[in-house]
């Protein structure tokens, strides 16, 4: 009961400080809801990108395939790093410079509306179909089994993340839907925080536990039971391949922070270029840590639990509740709750903000006033939550969450990112290149997963992304140069945010590079 108590309390008090420092923000206008009012400081950046990213498709997934895997694993969190570095420093500063709210709203600039339209709808459908599911489902799995719903309330397993699904969707959309981005970013900071702290705990907890009271003796038994667990150079078998780093992660990566618009709106939302890039280098620093809180559990849960779990994906939910001292749970709950929230209510944030600024003002209502563009969005964020959550409890049979993730994320991924870096790096290439490189690169990855699905082998999928990527941006060179544009194309400064380089911001991503690339030489 002392659990459920403080679950309930941080959860109310964290709504309550967000509506307080958000009441104040002109949510009518496109900019005040969808970036708040352009006012985000590193800090609030820095914070809602951490919690957005580190959500129950990251804790409990991850941790799962460490399970099963081991620390290998690390490299979706340490490799991001690097990314956040290449974001902060080369891609922001256009972003910025720009005044752009949207990715499409970019496409549409450098090529077209029909290229804009095109990366909407993947946009879309990938948040709808993958991600936003993914997240409910994740995080049902892990509430109920941290709280033990199914033997509290006398039900099913399966019942149980239907209820937990609902509740979790309902105020989720709550707080994206009526909230805008300022009130999401400011309980993502909060909750952020929390994270940190107990995300930290598990570990040491665990390792106690494991040494059956002594911290030192779980770390022996760590490093000297299963060392293979505790090596980052992955097999031809494992769920990452080493050559893998080298080709499909990085580029999944780069999407990730530089290109989705889930997590890049966050650094749209800069009060000033230096503020984004402190954050985003923040973010990077902290995400170097990262597989303290998203890895090392996992390896512990094994040794724990001597890998007799049934499913892989209960190993972070099973061990809080195994190790963590009772009165903590609620709490640790309550923040993991939080991080729910946050990739849940930042996706469909996202969402609402496609489609009321690049879907309905474009394409349905070009007349339609800003306090009008605001309310049809909130009302396709309704229905899209209402569609994610039906879809949620359905992934309960599926086997490897994280990893049916990503391969699922190479839909929208690889055509949106070769469309963006080629628009970016180039003057001449046409919008005719973006279409057909878009509609490439989607074909052919749909062609993979449906022929893989029915037994025909492939490389890894992470070398197959890297492969159709590199085959799309050729074939979109190929046709710059057949076809190109009449003129060069020039972003124009929109002035809407001072674009001024925070000066520090190379020699700390390098400094942040290297220590990253270290950790591979330390668990080789």
């Amino acid at each position: 009961m002392l659990g459920i108590i403080s679950f309930v309390g941080f959860t109310v008090l964290v709504a309550v400080i967000a509506w307080w420092a958000t009441r104040k923000t002109d949510e009518s206008s496109s900019d005040g809801y969808f970036l708040g009012g352009r006012s985000l400081t590193a800090g609030v950046i820095a914070g809602s990108l951490l919690l957005t990213n580190l959500s129950t498709e990251q804790i409990v997934a991850l941790n799962g395939s460490a399970y099963s895997e081991g620390i290998l694993v690390m490299a979706w969190e340490t490799l991001a790093a690097i990314a956040i570095v290449i974001t902060a420093i080369f891609i922001l500063p256009k972003y910025l410079k720009g005044g752009i709210s949207t990715l499409p709203t970019y496409l549409e600039r450098r090529f077209d509306v029909g290229v804009k339209a095109l990366t909407s709808g993947l946009f879309l459908t990938g948040y709808l179909t993958v991600l936003l599911p993914i997240v409910l489902f994740t995080g049902a799995l892990g509430i109920s089994s941290m709280f033990g719903l199914p033997e509290m309330l006398g039900i099913s397993e399966w019942a149980a993340i239907w209820i937990c699904v609902w509740a979790i969707g309902v105020i989720g959309a709550i707080y994206a839907v009526f909230g805008g981005l300022k009130a999401v970013a400011v309980s993502d900071t909060i909750n952020a925080i929390g994270l940190l702290i107990g995300g930290l705990l598990i570990p040491i907890f665990g390792l106690i536990a494991l040494g059956e009271g002594d911290f030192f003796a779980g770390m022996h038994q760590l490093n000297t039971a299963h060392p293979e667990k505790l090596s980052v150079i992955g097999g031809a078998e494992s769920q990452i391949p080493f050559a893998t780093i080298f080709t499909g992660m990085m580029l999944v990566q780069l999407f990730y922070w530089g290109t989705n618009q889930q997590i890049i709106q966050r650094a749209l939302g800069a009060k000033s270029l230096i503020e984004g890039q402190k954050g985003l280098i923040l973010a990077a620093f902290i995400k170097v840590l990262g597989p303290i809180i998203v890895v090392l559990p996992g390896v512990i849960a094994f040794h724990y639990f001597d890998g007799n779990l049934t499913k892989a994906d209960q190993a972070y939910p099973e061990l809080v509740a195994a190790v963590l001292p009772k009165p903590l749970v609620g709490f640790f709950a309550a923040v993991m709750f939080g991080a729910i929230l946050s990739s849940f209510n930042s996706a469909l944030n996202s969402c609402v903000t496609l489609f009321g600024i690049d879907i309905y003002k474009q394409f349905i209502n070009k007349e339609a006033p800003e306090i009008k563009v605001v309310a049809v969005g909130k009302r396709f964020g309704i229905g899209l939550a209402i569609v994610a959550m039906c879809i949620a409890p359905f992934l309960y049979n599926a086997d490897n969450i994280f990893e049916y993730l990503q391969k699922l994320n190479g839909f929208y991924n690889i055509p949106i990112l070769a469309a963006i870096l080629v628009g970016f790096s180039t003057k001449r290439v046409p919008a005719i290149a973006a279409k057909v490189g878009i509609i490439f690169a989607f074909v052919s990855y749909l062609s993979f997963v449906i022929l893989e699905a029915i037994g025909v082998e492939f490389p890894h999928f992470l070398h197959v992304m890297a492969i159709i990527f590199v085959v799309t941006v050729i074939i979109m060179l190929i046709i710059g140069k057949m076809k190109p544009r009449e003129t060069d194309y020039v972003l124009e400064y929109t002035k809407d945010v001072d674009v001024t380089p925070w000066k520090y911001v190379m020699p700390v991503g390098i400094i942040i590079t290297v220590v990253v690339l270290s950790t591979y030489i330390v668990f080789r």
